[in-house]
């Protein structure tokens, strides 16, 4: 999903609006200044800004009034007040009334293109979760988290049970397998739907910047701290803040997080008061507490704070009966989104018995981008196995299986397969199968466990290549 790129700038001064167009430009922004607030609606009304930067005192139409008629009439644009000093007041006033933060006059250059990054992930969050309510109306929150195998119905299981109470969770699961999708479930599924859902990584934010990002802070609690700040905490009062990553928490906020899930307060950095947020917290990492924990880099009053209830998310691999069904359901959106003339309708046999016996190690993840790619390279209709990542087709995979022995097949080489790749891939499946019978000694039920097919499959396999599954 884009970020925001359009900004448009209200002030009187020429040397303010000449020096933000300037710093914003080289920052990427797509800017536009004028001189007062009513040219400022006029902009507005011809042109979709993302967020409007205005002064508070200006001519014709001063700051308040375009700040109300933005409210009115642009709701989704993201309004930002400067103010000279001594006009905090209507500042405040009017992040009261509807505005997302203020500056103030002089300013450095740093400090406003930081205001507009976090209003940028705002507007982030926002837009994510309005597109997810509109999906809400076509597709439930588990609905999206594709799969019929057991493993997969058994995550969702869970998800239906704990939705509705507001305990603490820690999902566990390898990169890649969706552990964000887990919490928004949790969070869509409960009464907390019509809330926000943040998300916050962990180990992304610097660690001198985190404790204010989670918790905010007052005026001049640090340098160039000019204004103060809400935290993620009190924007997620009465929803949810998944906190992904948290094994990458430092120590000293492991105290604070400890201290809200025990006693539902939070302090803002340099306040001297705690006041009461209503949030659930979902954690998650693929890192292993508790080891971390054994070595002293995670606290264990935390750990055990957090793993009230370890909801695992499991790898592709253990998923096997879902790698086509969610192939499928890639090739469908990315034939929508990359626009192709001529709609991918499917895949070859060898294609599909090539994702089928691949292990996917990066998992769903993996998987989305390896579809992405095979819809931009299809010849035809079909995806075939050149289009899919040479990982899963190149003979060098065969290596895996172990050597080959003098009664089967050698691993095939474009040579050797005529640069057939149906040929090779044949070649190959014969080669992986006989590594796994002489691996469990012949044995059908142990050797389609290595392989990760049925028994039936490799029975009919077996058959088919002419394998004796007791020959050495």
């Amino acid at each position: 999903m884009a970020t925001f790129r359009t900004v448009l700038i209200a002030d009187d001064e020429p040397s303010i609006r000449h020096v933000l167009t300037l710093i914003l430009t080289d920052k990427g922004y797509d800017v536009r200044a004028v001189a007062d607030g009513e040219e400022a609606l006029r902009e507005l009304a011809a042109r979709q800004y993302d967020v409007v930067i205005s002064d508070v005192r200006m001519p014709k139409v001063d700051g308040m009034a375009l700040l109300k008629a933005a409210m009115e009439h642009w709701p989704d644009v993201t309004f930002l007040v400067m103010s000279a000093y001594g006009s905090q007041d209507q500042a405040l006033e009017a992040v009261q009334k509807g505005a997302y933060d203020y500056v103030q006059k002089p300013f450095k250059p740093e400090e406003i293109v930081l205001v507009l990054k976090k209003a940028e992930e705002r507007i982030r969050l926002v837009r994510e979760n309005k597109r997810l309510k509109e999906q809400r109306g076509v597709t439930g929150p588990l609905e999206r988290m594709l799969g019929v195998s057991d493993a997969i119905r058994s995550v969702q299981k869970q998800i239906k049970k704990l939705a509705p109470v507001s305990t603490t969770i820690l999902v566990s699961g390898e990169s890649g397998t969706g552990k964000e999708l887990v919490a928004r479930a949790l969070h869509e599924l409960s009464p907390r739907a019509s809330m926000p859902f943040i998300t916050v990584n962990c180990g992304a934010i610097p660690a001198t910047l985190i404790e204010s990002e989670l918790f905010g802070h007052a005026r001049g609690a640090f340098t160039d701290a000019h204004t103060a700040k809400r935290g993620l905490f009190a924007e997620a009062d009465g929803g949810t803040l998944f906190l992904d990553e948290i094994g990458e928490l430092p120590l000293p906020l492991q105290v604070k997080l400890l201290r809200f899930l025990q006693e539902g307060e939070i302090r803002p950095l340099g306040e001297t008061r705690s006041e009461k947020v209503d949030v659930r917290v979902v954690a998650a990492t693929l890192r292993d507490l508790s080891k971390l924990v054994e070595r002293g880099e995670f606290r264990a009053d935390l750990y055990f704070r957090l793993n009230v209830v370890m909801l695992r998310v499991p790898p592709l691999r253990e998923r096997k009966d879902d790698v086509m069904l969610l192939a499928n359901a890639f090739v469908t959106r990315f034939n929508r989104e990359l626009n192709r003339e001529a709609p991918v309708k499917g895949f070859s046999p060898e294609a599909m018995a090539l994702m089928t016996a691949w292990s996917w190690p990066g998992n769903v993840r993996e998987l989305e981008n390896a579809i992405e790619r095979a819809v931009l390279l299809a010849e035809g209709d079909l995806i075939t196995p050149e289009a899919l990542p040479e990982k899963l087709w190149a003979p060098q995979a065969a290596v895996q299986a172990g050597p080959s022995t003098s009664g089967g097949p050698s691993s095939p080489t474009p040579e050797s397969a005529g640069y057939s790749l149906k040929r090779a891939m044949h070649t190959l499946e014969e080669t992986f199968i006989r590594a796994a019978l002489r691996r469990t000694n012949g044995n059908r039920t142990r050797a389609a466990e290595l392989l990760e097919i049925s028994h039936r499959a490799l029975l009919y396999k077996i058959k088919d290549y002419g394998i004796d599954p007791d020959a050495p």
